[in-house]
């Protein structure tokens, strides 16, 4: 029997900790709650947590720093809850490595729905896609170790990804060369079609740009295509066999 995805809700408001965490266990996975950053940590000491549910307006370390701090040391999926009609706290929440967000208030189901999807997209590979031949890829002087799921610079330093870095990562090495638009993107990354006022796709190219100091006023790996998206522009080569 499959063992229940482990989901950990840190929100200083106990009634809807409770009501979403009862939710969840209802729907199958075992949840956990902390209050604000101290108890997040604490449990993720002893506990194997398979995503957080984190909520931007904490006592303490607010939720942008909480998930900062996190993607320093770890690739847990973060889902950010943030406050309807606060466009900028969601653009930050991304900046700051969440996977997705969902603004309050918001339907448990829609929650569910959401958790469903990054929690496929992490445990396994995108329909359509194929487990790379070699368990690393090189380009532009770096390699993408697809075991440890970091990125290994041309000076040997392992650069850390968030998991959505990885996955968007990901797909432009399994489509080297090849013009993909923001819809496209949004869709292999993370399961749904994009809306005209969604920059997550762009903001991660940014931050994934600068990890690999692609320097974004004239960019050399991850080049924009005006009117039509982004491209690798790089060979990129297997390990051989």
């Amino acid at each position: 029997m499959e063992t229940p995805s482990r989901i950990l809700i840190v929100d200083d408001d106990h009634e809807i900790s409770h009501l979403l965490a009862e939710y969840l266990e209802k729907n199958g996975y075992r949840t956990f709650t902390a209050g604000d950053g101290k108890a997040m940590w604490k449990m993720l000491e002893h506990s194997r947590i398979d995503l957080i549910v984190l909520d931007l307006n904490l006592p303490g370390e607010d939720g942008l720093t909480l998930c900062r701090s996190l993607r320093a040391q770890s690739s847990i999926p973060v889902i950010m809850l943030t406050a309807r009609g606060e466009p900028l706290d969601r653009i930050l929440g991304l900046e700051m490595g969440a996977d997705d967000y969902l603004p309050k208030p918001f339907e448990p189901r829609e929650l569910f729905a959401r958790i469903r999807s990054v929690l496929r997209r992490t445990h396994a590979l995108p329909p359509g896609q194929q487990v790379p031949e070699s368990r690393q890829l090189h380009f532009a002087g770096w390699t993408m170790d697809f075991t440890a799921r970091h990125l290994i610079g041309p000076d040997g330093v392992i650069v850390a990804l968030s998991g959505a870095e990885y996955r968007l990562l990901k797909i432009f090495l399994e489509h080297a060369n090849r013009v993909l638009s923001r819809d496209q993107l949004l869709n292999m990354t993370q399961g749904r079609d994009a809306d005209p006022f969604d920059r997550s796709i762009d903001l991660q190219i940014s931050r994934l740009r600068q990890k690999l100091g692609d320097d974004a006023r004239s960019p050399q790996i991850i080049k924009t295509v005006r009117n039509e998206g982004y491209v690798l522009a790089s060979p990129v080569t297997r390990d051989p066999e």
